[in-house]
């Protein structure tokens, strides 16, 4: 594993990650239960041995069918078998324990606290593990923008003068779902994975698009209406996560509208086009945040952020971040302004750095979309 090798020349003796997309990273699957019902998986990795996945009863046939870690230990809801007790069995009398303090879940918190294990961070070695996708990872997040592509052709099918917010969700999910379920088999692993496309739609028209990330509601499209889809928290497959988003006008678009749309549009090809290996992540938001200072906007904290797994990796395309981009790396690059709390922009695709600048990995047309009816 190249993260025990990273562990050794860091003088890390143990490290136990909780998080599902690092186990999902680092050992091949994930579960279906989540720590919210209080039921954690957890990976433990030692720099000089092999690794141990510590999941519930109820679901170690199916981990044990994934994953390619061969310790598999269990732990029960009742009687003595507690993850509190596997988990301290496996670590022994570690003094020093490495976790990814950002995303330990309270309850297994409280168990290092309890213990007097003192914590460190081992997110940014594991992090920097996974700015750059292999080309398997590559694959899949391809497909997941065929998917993708799939859902924001759906959505755009669906709007039109009278229809509901929420039938635009249905839409889309049944779209994506279909266009998922194409790139699967029921062989090897692929059978533990479904394609359901689901989470709650981000959905915002009218005189609420500039409210982030509100859901599909019963509200009625009327003519003139901007629509803005956003898939940052839908557009996956195989746990990989892209981010995605368009913006409509049913039937017909102002003047102003026109205008705050095209800032966020050019802004984005500004980002899009300043990608490159050698580029700092920090340059690539300037050259947004230069288009939208020439056009009289203020800019927001952010034109971009590291995609994969997780719904936000590193690095971000910030101000402040210097990380230098390479082949690899994919992103989520967004144009995206508001103003007077009522007119917005909004434009989002996902894409992976090549040798000579970028590809991308979401697809649908980039200029002010305006639907028939």
């Amino acid at each position: 594993m190249a993260l025990q090798a990273r562990m050794a020349a860091a003088k890390i003796a143990v490290a136990v990650f909780t998080d599902e997309a690092s186990i999902a990273y680092l050992a091949g699957f994930w579960g279906y239960l989540g720590v919210e019902f209080g039921r954690p998986t957890m990976l433990v990795v030692r720099a000089d041995a092999e690794p141990v996945v510590i999941t519930p009863l109820m679901e170690s046939e199916m981990v044990g069918a994934m994953t390619w870690v061969a310790d598999v230990r269990v732990w029960e809801d009742a009687g003595q078998r507690s993850w509190a007790r596997v988990l301290g069995e496996v670590l022994g009398q570690a003094a020093e324990v490495w976790v990814e303090l950002g995303q330990i879940p309270a309850i297994v918190r409280m168990y290092f606290d309890e213990s007097g294990a003192v914590l460190r961070d081992i997110g940014p070695l594991l992090g920097a593990q996974r700015m750059i996708k292999s080309p398997l990872e590559i694959a899949v997040m391809r497909q997941a923008g065929a998917v993708a592509g799939a859902m924001m052709a759906a959505a755009h099918g669906s709007l039109r003068q009278g229809a509901q917010e929420w039938e635009s969700a249905l839409a889309v999910i049944d779209a994506g779902t279909r266009k998922a379920a194409g790139f699967l088999t029921a062989q090897g692993m692929e059978r533990f994975v479904s394609p359901m496309i689901h989470n709650l739609q981000v959905l915002q028209s009218g005189k609420d698009t500039s409210m982030v990330h509100r859901r599909a509601s019963v509200k009625v499209y009327e003519r003139g209406d901007p629509v803005y889809f956003c898939f940052c928290n839908m557009a996956q497959f195989k746990q990989y996560k892209l981010g995605f988003d368009r913006m409509f006008f049913i039937a017909e678009v102002g003047d102003r509208a026109a205008h705050v749309q095209q800032a966020a549009l050019d802004a984005q090809a500004a980002a899009l086009a300043a990608i490159r290996p050698g580029v700092m992540a920090q340059d690539v938001a300037a050259a947004a945040n230069e288009v939208y200072a020439s056009r009289g906007y203020a800019t927001g904290y952010r034109t971009g952020r590291s995609i994969g797994l997780s719904y936000l990796e590193a690095p971000e395309l910030k101000a402040g971040d210097e990380t230098v981009l390479q082949p690899g790396m994919t992103f989520a690059v967004d144009g995206g302004i508001s103003v007077d709390g009522v007119t917005a922009g909004r434009i989002g695709d996902s894409v992976v750095v090549t040798e000579g600048g970028c590809e991308f990995l979401t697809k649908y047309p980039r200029e002010i979309l305006v639907t028939e009816g």
